[in-house]
């Protein structure tokens, strides 16, 4: 089982779970059929005929395809979430690449304006504040069920997310990670990251919390702790942004002193991390920040200064550059966005405590954690920051704000706004390559118990005719043509929003018939050993919506050597996208793929604006989880 503890039904007191469905398993029939769908205008025309023989076979009446069928069938009745362990191992625990960049997505916070360090940890303590507030609301079960919005609006959603956010820590392994859930309704502490340093903050003296006074009291003397070089431990937290496999070797040799231990044991129970940055270098712009957030830099500025493996890491630059990291395997995106949202509000919602509380208690001071490392552990600490640096300098991120319209436009045409968003991306990468590829778009399944995510396949048939349409330099269509086109798509981009959201996609059930196969010790069935599934799986555009209601924005890197990375935030008037790809791939390039994305955005709306835009109703769709 990848997560240790498992909270019993008890804990979930004051929240509707047991009214919520299980998740379904879809008919066989209906998921092959979709499947070739979905494929067949993304592979050659010989690979799918061969596809097609395969798919057939594997379905047919008393074949392998129903003998597993009839095995996940029975896995839903005895388990709360049948696929939840095997998406978890497949997407997240077994992915040996380090969690910088290729996994761990960041919130980029609005970019504050500090004066000195002093306004700096102000800040700071206000932020833990306030998390210490939001974890009191989880641990007591009482944060606000969240309710669908859009299509099916209405309907409660899974609010167990939630109740990892402060409570995960991702164990490394030499070929599996494992979900820890160290469930402690006391907040006990926090880690203080500074200078590579790291330093424990408990938050509760004399069976009282800290209040924000006694945290900034506490932060100032980290830092003073944190500048006495005589002091300074080697940067151990280098070795979480390692490939999981190496970060599991380095920490087998770490355990072999028992002070490591002591310290690894705090850093696993904390509650979360804060990150107190030194400046970052080059001008605070967005694309920056997001950088900074997404590796630190690398090892020679913040990149050491992190510990991946924890869930939460709070990040304060000096220089203002603010968000969180998180350790993507507890929980999705708009589960961040909520807690983060909350935080804003609260640092910005009343006037600051600091001098205004009754002063500060006499408190044990932060404690340094500290560590041994032997000469071999100090040859690690090089290699993982050579590739940490690599990593770096491989990241082009490109973040961009479009301005022309929003969302606003969008609804006014009668389309879905994320359908719309979709079919642009399509069209941009169409216009950079002559050609769609498999597209990942992640659809919230919270409708379920414990529901997480399925993929919304949006290279769809018909976003293919309509990118064909606009970019056919014969004028062979009309725009009425292109309109329909365009509604085409966006209404097949809705229906299969609709059908994952209400766990009838495709990408779940089949990884659940492949699991299956391989607990009953058989032979891989060959729809998983074809080409076509190799390539329909391989995301070379991994998208996802993430809106927030503030100021602030999601971005994350690619998840395949060759791709791209698109995390888009619709607001009324403007929408920013988060591009990512690779600089060692040639054929990528963010700064191509957003050209071409405002140029198609643009496109889009002049060939609506020509045709009247007398588009049919669609409903505007609900918000998504994050990537």
């Amino acid at each position: 089982m990848p997560i240790l503890q498992k909270k019993t039904s008890s804990d979930r007191d004051g929240q509707p779970q047991q009214a919520l469905p299980k998740v379904p398993v879809p008919p066989l029939k209906q998921t092959l059929d979709t499947y070739l769908k979905c494929v067949q205008h993304l592979v050659t025309q010989e690979q799918f005929r061969k596809t097609k023989v395969i798919v057939e076979k594997f379905g047919a009446p008393g074949g392998v395809g129903e003998v597993l069928q009839k095995k996940l069938l029975e896995r839903r009745d005895k388990t709360t979430n049948w696929v939840y362990d095997y998406w978890l191992e497949d997407m997240y625990l077994n992915n040996r690449l380090a969690l910088p960049v290729n996994s761990s997505p960041a919130m980029v916070f609005p970019k504050q304006t500090f004066r000195d360090h002093t306004d700096a940890l102000r800040f700071a303590a206000r932020l833990i504040r306030g998390v210490l507030d939001y974890k009191v609301l989880i641990d007591a079960r009482t944060l606000p069920v969240d309710f669908a919005r859009g299509q099916l609006a209405g309907t409660p959603l899974c609010m167990e997310q939630y109740y990892r956010l402060f409570s995960s820590y991702r164990h490394p392994g030499p070929r599996t990670d494992v979900l820890q859930l160290h469930i402690n309704t006391e907040p006990g502490h926090i880690i203080v990251a500074c200078k590579n340093q790291f330093f424990v903050l408990d938050v509760v003296a004399n069976n009282k919390q800290l209040n924000e006074t006694e945290i900034f009291s506490q932060l100032e003397k980290i830092q003073k702790m944190a500048e006495n070089a005589a002091e300074r431990s080697p940067p151990v937290g280098i070795l979480t942004s390692d490939g999981r496999t190496e970060w599991a070797q380095a920490r087998d040799a770490l355990t072999k002193e028992q002070m490591n231990r002591d310290s690894l044991a705090l850093m696993e129970t904390c509650a979360c991390v804060l990150c107190l940055d030194e400046p970052g270098g080059p001008e605070p712009s967005d694309t920056n920040r997001a950088l900074m957030m997404l590796h630190g830099g690398g090892p020679d500025k913040n990149g050491a200064n992190r510990w991946y493996d924890k869930s939460m890491q709070f990040v304060v630059g000096m220089d203002g550059v603010c968000g969180v990291v998180c350790e993507h395997s507890p929980f999705e995106g708009i589960v961040l966005v909520q807690c983060s949202e909350y935080l804003m509000k609260y640092i910005t919602g009343s006037p600051s405590r600091i001098g205004a509380a009754p002063g500060v208690r006499a408190l044990p001071a932060p404690r340094r954690l500290r560590w041994r490392c032997s000469s071999h552990v100090h040859g690690l600490l090089t290699a993982a920051g050579g590739r940490l640096q690599r990593l770096v300098n491989d990241l082009d991120m490109d973040v961009f704000t479009f301005r022309a319209y929003g969302k606003e436009f969008i609804k006014k045409l009668k389309m879905s706004p994320d359908a719309f968003v979709q079919v642009a991306l399509q069209l941009a990468f169409y216009k950079c390559n002559g050609r769609l590829v498999s597209t990942y778009e992640s659809a919230s399944i919270r409708r379920f118990q414990e529901g997480r995510v399925d993929n919304i396949r949006s290279a769809t048939p018909e976003a293919l005719a309509f990118v064909t349409s606009m970019t056919d330099e014969t004028a062979a269509s009309t725009d009425s043509e292109k309109i329909q086109r365009l509604r085409d798509a966006i209404n097949a981009q809705t229906n299969y929003t609709i059908a994952a959201i209400t766990g009838m996609a495709i990408d779940n059930h089949l990884l659940g018939l492949l699991r299956t196969a391989k607990e009953l010790h058989m032979e891989t069935p060959e729809i998983f050993s074809d080409e076509t599934y190799r390539t329909s799986n391989h995301f070379i555009l991994s998208t996802s919506q993430v809106p927030t209601s503030l100021e602030m924005f999601c971005c994350y890197g690619p998840v395949v050597p060759n791709g791209y990375g698109a995390c888009y935030n619709p607001q009324s008037d403007h929408i920013v996208f988060c591009v990512s790809s690779f600089w060692e791939n040639t054929h990528t390039s963010s700064t191509v793929f957003v050209r071409a994305l405002n140029e198609g955005l643009l496109e889009i709306r002049d060939l609506c604006n020509r045709a009247g835009a007398a588009a049919p109703e669609a409903p505007v769709q609900p918000r998504k989880a994050g990537k």
